[in-house]
């Protein structure tokens, strides 16, 4: 899409609030087009600001089938709009997947975005099933890069405390935890492993609920066990789910490793969820 105007944007109704911002289906008016806008709440310092720019900028420059689309950005009164695709299915949240052939194909799909971002220095940090996106045409896309952060040497290190916590590493979480050190793109991991478990189980695979106090939560991920996939599902997916959700985030096996593993490669046939 073309540099747009703001005034060729008319917002048809409000479709989601989140952490700072609010999400606005917008119908641009020359085109017919249908898109997402996404309002971020606050008059920000002007470091702050040019701070968010840069990234959204850079975020403009993604171009993957399996990542929500950033079209374009305007500074209105003061508010950061994003104008983002559209996705008319909404997110997966309180989505319950128990077949493991179509839950490989929606798995594929958001490994195949986070291994494409991982690649360009790009962390999420805020995997959760509220973020995965859909449309009629079953194409799974990741969203919401309104706490994403560009990895690059001559920036400070993952150290910002930003995200949901029910779905964040227990090294994030806890910082005691290897050595201080947290590596953005394995927190991630860990992220997905909690959201895809929890598509296959129904619920929040955790003993504590996902809504729940933050002291439940921290002792919930940080100091029991990793949660696993029940001994009915298939060794594959126990397998795959073990890959995600290892407690030393150095054995955390990566995007790229994920996206050849037997949970996988050996459910390809297209079940329901359009793989990329």
């Amino acid at each position: 899409m073309a540099t747009t105007s703001f005034s060729e944007l008319e917002r048809v109704n409000r479709i989601g609030s989140g952490t700072g911002g609010t999400v606005y289906k917008v119908l641009h008016r020359p085109t017919g087009r249908l898109y997402a806008l996404k309002v971020i709440y606050g008059n920000h310092e002007d470091s702050v600001r040019l701070q968010m720019c840069r990234e959204i900028e850079i975020l403009r420059d993604v171009d993957n089938p399996n990542v929500v689309r950033c079209h374009d950005m305007f500074d209105h009164n003061g508010e950061i709009q994003v104008l983002l695709e559209f996705m008319d299915k909404g997110s997966l949240e309180g989505i319950h997947i128990p077949l493991e052939q179509p839950l490989s194909d929606l798995t594929r799909q958001v490994l195949s975005g986070l291994y494409y971002l991982h690649r360009r220095k790009i962390v999420h940090r805020d995997i959760k099933p509220s973020n995965l996106l859909i449309n009629s045409r079953r194409e799974v896309k990741i969203a919401d890069f309104g706490v994403s952060r560009v990895l690059a040497q001559t920036m400070d290190p993952c150290n910002s405390s930003v995200g949901t916590i029910a779905y964040m590493s227990p090294e994030r979480i806890n910082t005691d935890l290897n050595h201080g050190q947290y590596d953005g793109y394995a927190g991630d991991i860990w992220s997905l492993g909690v959201s895809i478990l929890e598509f296959y189980l129904g619920r929040f695979p955790f003993s504590v609920g996902r809504q729940g106090d933050w002291a439940s939560l921290m002792c919930a991920i940080c100091m029991s066990q990793p949660p696993e996939a029940p001994p009915s599902a298939s060794r594959e997916f126990r397998e795959f789910i073990a890959c995600c959700l290892q407690r030393d985030p150095a054995r955390r096996w990566t995007a790229g490793q994920l996206l050849r593993h037997p949970f996988i490669t050996q459910n390809s046939t297209d079940y329901g969820f359009k793989s990329s």
